[in-house]
């Protein structure tokens, strides 16, 4: 089943989301937004997806132009010289950062960047595996293991060492969450409500539930998700029952991410947001 993701103008055949990643991309630099003029002449472009580092606290934003430190003190600012097509990407730790993708133009190498991991905060990155046959859109991790999911093989594929790699099966989602106490539970948010697996990604139950389009488990009992029409729900028994918050995503969301007691999200007309009320108000970085 076709998953669809847009990825440097042009429609892939694969569809996920991103929490730490892209359902649906922002406009490109020419929006007007503080972070994106402030990020330095080629913007952010699209971003897809967006993670807190435990290591400094700050907001770190993956976009089509490289990885962007991002708070409300001061200006976006690119990490290190990389400009690389950032496309899926994770936080696996203090300054520890897993992403995948495609190089900059002008760049060499492969047309995909596999498995890339930097363990300075996205100052320099080195390959760890798949180069070339891997370009994941959404990439996971919970408790050593990595999920990715490719968009050259619309599969969901796993690691625990981040060299090796199983194919697990292919679903169609818009995002995937992954249970941070049972990483071999797994949420897959789609239009017709949410899939579950309990066996790493190897099976899925039918769709239940409300549609969703986000993700984020940030805790055991704390899962979080953005809907179609742009209300936060809150999760607190593993995705079993919905509740909402009464807070909204203004605009379209493209990704969303949950820190303590604050909220992020990146919307499709390139502003990036913060709120510490459930999404009830919400301040521009």
């Amino acid at each position: 089943m076709p998953i669809r993701q847009q990825n440097r103008g042009k429609r892939l055949p694969t569809r996920i989301g991103i929490g730490l990643l892209g359902l649906a991309m922002l406009a490109t630099a020419a929006c007007q937004s503080t972070a994106v003029d402030s990020a330095g002449s080629d913007g952010f472009g699209h971003v897809h997806g967006i993670a807190v580092n435990p290591g400094d606290g700050r907001l770190y934003v993956a976009t089509h132009h490289g990885v962007f430190r991002v708070s409300a003190a001061e200006p976006a600012k690119r990490v290190g010289n990389g400009k690389q097509d950032t496309m899926g990407f994770a936080i696996a730790g203090a300054d520890r950062f897993l992403a995948s993708g495609h190089p900059a133009p002008g760049e060499g190498g492969p047309a995909h960047l596999g498995l890339i991991e930097s363990t300075d905060a996205g100052h320099n990155w080195r390959t760890l595996s798949l180069a070339g046959k891997a370009d994941f859109h959404a990439l996971r991790v919970a408790q050593g293991i990595v999920y990715g999911l490719d968009s050259t093989t619309a599969s969901l594929m796993a690691s625990t060492d981040r060299v090796n790699w199983q194919v697990r099966s292919t679903v169609e989602t818009n995002d995937l969450a992954v249970d941070p106490g049972r990483a071999e539970t797994l949420l897959a948010a789609t239009d017709q409500g949410v899939r579950r697996s309990g066996d790493g990604g190897r099976t899925w139950s039918s769709a239940s539930g409300p549609a969703l389009r986000l993700l984020h488990w940030s805790e055991p009992t704390q899962l979080w998700a953005v809907a179609p029409d742009g209300q936060i729900l809150r999760s607190t028994d593993g995705g079993a029952a919905w509740s909402t918050t009464g807070g909204r995503v203004p605009n379209a969301p493209a990704a969303f991410t949950v820190d303590g007691g604050t909220m992020y999200v990146a919307t499709e007309d390139a502003k990036l947001l913060r709120s510490t009320d459930t999404g009830a108000t919400w301040q521009a970085m």
